[in-house]
Order: structure tokens, then C-alpha cells, then sequence
């Protein structure tokens, strides 16, 4: 057990360091040249004769919550493609999470690679924006062309548009086997909504003014609004039924009180809050991972944040809510693919 717990603190000492030596050298115009595959591209032989099926992957940052895991997971799946690669597979640090979700399923991983002949090449860090960035990762990858590699992403690569791959994780989310186990609370004769208030990190984040907690934080007030426009305007033969999943206690949420039919489910466990904001007929998300990844995989509405660092599809399922709560009704009640 000893040796198990010094494994894990030695890892977590390596990587704190990287991440401390990418975030010193990231704006700077040396940073790319702190990575051997750099190097490698300036000098290999640009004469290729042959062309080896090679991967490309990202790892889910194992110090993070789901929600940013699974974006982690995402921009390797979504970059994989641009640059025509195919995507191999690196497990969620948790097992259940990994079971759960099932994104896993039928796809090669990076260990059975490894053992099979191909090495590890890490990238640097690139905006997606920057056309000039991009063109230095597609030089760097064609530069590895007679070789078997599989390209590990640095670590947090970001991807803006996480819906770009949003079919291809529901398909693997509703085909999962775990969905077997799946236990839901909702009744189907009610119209099922879900609202998730994020607390916890970012209310300590009011009192230290953290600057990243403090862009995620809103009122109380912001999600009665949103709820209060919702049910007053949302057409349903069925009654409805709210489900307020955050941190806390009941008295932290005053303002609710005004609604019928409000379960608290403030004691549920992550992975069933997960479940159920996805299972919702109408989902109202935060500015959170945690409930942006759920309207990714849900097939109800969803009405969202418009000022979040991810964006969203142009769908009819997901309505946009500014700082205030202030959204177009109207769009509630128009028909949308399921």
C-alpha cells in the first residue's frame, strides 16, 4: 500500500510540473520547441516512402471532475478526426464513470497500441483558431508518417465546439451496457424538468474572488427567472414536475419555494444527478461542465447559458438564455428532432 501511495504521489508531483512548464512556456514562441516531436519534424527525413495508420488520443485530466474529463475525451475524439487519424481510446480515471458512460466501446485503446509496436508522441498545446498553430500539429504529425505512432494531445487541449462530436457520444452513451442499470426517479406521465444550480467550488470562489470561479457564478435569481419563463410558457398536457439538482441545503434556495412540485436533490450521488439531467424532458443547465455535458447527450430541450466558454448547436433543442434569464419563450413549444 505504501509503494501504491508513493506511485500516486510521484505521478502527481509529474504532473504538476508539467502543467507548471507548459503554462510558463505557453505564450511564448519557444513553448512548441520544449517537445521532442517538434524537433523531430525539423530534422526527420521529409522524404516519406511510407504511410503507417497512426492515432491520435487525449487523456481525461485525472485531477479534474467528469465534466472536464469528458471534454478532454471529446477534443481528442474531435481533433482525431481533422487530422485524419484514427482515435484511440484512454479510460476515464474512475471505472464507474468509464463503465457508465460506455464511450469506451469499440474503440482501440492506447495500451493495446503500445503493446503492439507503436510509440507514444506527445504534442504541444495549439489553438484551434490560429492557423498558423494548426499547421505546425499537421507538420509535426506528417513528419511521423513511416513510423507507428499513436499522437498523445497535451494535456487540456481545448475544443470550443464540444458538440461537433455530440451523435457519436449519444450513440455510444444510449447503446452502452450500463444503461441497463440506469434507475430513474422522473414519472413518464409528468413533464420532467431538471435544473442544475452549480454551488460548491464557486461559492468559496465569491469569498476568495477567485477570477476562473467567479466567470462561473449565478444568482439564485438567474435560475428562478429561467424556471419562473419556463413554466408559465412551456405547452403540456402533462403536469409538471422540477427537480433542482445542486449542493446545499434547502434553505439555500429561498426562491423556489414559489414552485409546486420541487424535489430537492441535493444528496444524490454524481453519477444519478448526471442520469437524470439527461433524462429530463426539459433541462436547464449552469455554467458547469457538469450540466453541459448531460445537454449533449439529452434528447429533451435545453435552455443554457448563452455566455459559456463552450458553444452550442444551432438546434432547436437548445435555447439560450442571456445573463438575466431572459430567453425567447416561443421557442419552447417548436417541434425538434429527437
Amino acid at each position: 500500500m505504501a509503494l501504491l501511495n508513493s506511485s500516486v504521489l510521484i505521478k502527481k508531483i509529474r504532473h504538476r510540473l508539467r502543467a507548471e512548464i507548459v503554462g510558463f512556456f505557453r505564450k511564448t514562441s519557444f513553448y512548441p520547441k520544449i517537445y521532442l516531436s517538434y524537433w523531430h519534424y525539423r530534422f526527420s527525413n521529409k522524404n516519406k516512402s511510407v504511410t503507417y495508420h497512426n492515432y491520435y488520443s487525449s487523456i481525461p485530466n485525472s485531477g479534474a471532475g467528469i465534466g472536464h474529463q469528458m471534454s478532454n475525451w471529446i477534443a481528442g475524439y474531435w481533433f482525431a478526426r481533422q487530422f485524419e487519424l484514427s482515435f484511440a481510446h484512454i479510460p476515464f480515471s474512475s471505472k464507474q464513470w468509464e463503465s457508465f458512460l460506455g464511450f469506451g466501446e469499440n474503440e482501440i485503446s492506447v495500451v493495446d497500441l503500445l503493446a503492439n509496436g507503436y510509440a507514444k508522441v506527445r504534442l504541444p498545446l495549439f489553438d484551434e483558431f490560429n492557423a498558423t498553430e494548426v499547421a505546425l500539429q499537421k507538420k509535426i504529425i506528417a513528419s511521423y508518417s513511416n513510423q507507428k505512432v499513436v499522437f498523445i494531445a497535451e494535456q487540456d487541449q481545448f475544443y470550443c465546439d464540444q458538440f461537433g462530436v455530440m451523435e457519436f457520444i449519444k450513440d455510444k452513451f444510449y447503446t452502452a451496457p450500463a444503461r441497463i442499470k440506469d434507475q430513474i426517479i422522473y414519472d413518464s406521465k409528468s413533464f420532467n424538468i431538471a435544473i442544475h444550480v452549480r454551488r460548491g467550488d464557486i461559492v468559496i470562489g465569491q469569498e476568495n474572488l477567485n477570477p476562473n470561479l467567479l466567470l462561473r457564478w449565478q444568482g439564485n435569481d438567474y435560475f428562478e427567472k429561467v424556471l419562473r419563463r419556463v413554466v408559465d410558457n412551456v405547452k403540456t398536457d402533462k403536469p409538471i414536475v422540477i427537480y433542482l439538482f445542486s449542493q446545499g441545503d434547502k434553505s439555500d434556495f429561498p426562491e423556489f419555494e414559489q414552485f409546486s412540485n420541487l424535489h430537492f436533490c441535493l444528496d444524490m450521488n454524481a453519477q444519478d444527478s448526471f442520469l437524470h439531467m439527461i433524462k429530463a424532458d426539459l433541462l436547464i443547465t449552469s455554467k458547469s461542465s457538469f450540466s453541459y455535458k448531460p445537454a449533449l447527450l439529452s434528447k429533451g430541450i435545453k435552455i443554457c447559458p448563452q455566455n459559456f466558454w463552450h458553444s452550442y448547436p444551432n438546434t432547436n433543442d437548445f435555447i439560450l438564455a442571456d445573463d438575466k434569464g431572459f430567453f425567447d419563450v416561443n421557442r419552447l413549444n417548436i417541434k425538434h428532432n429527437e
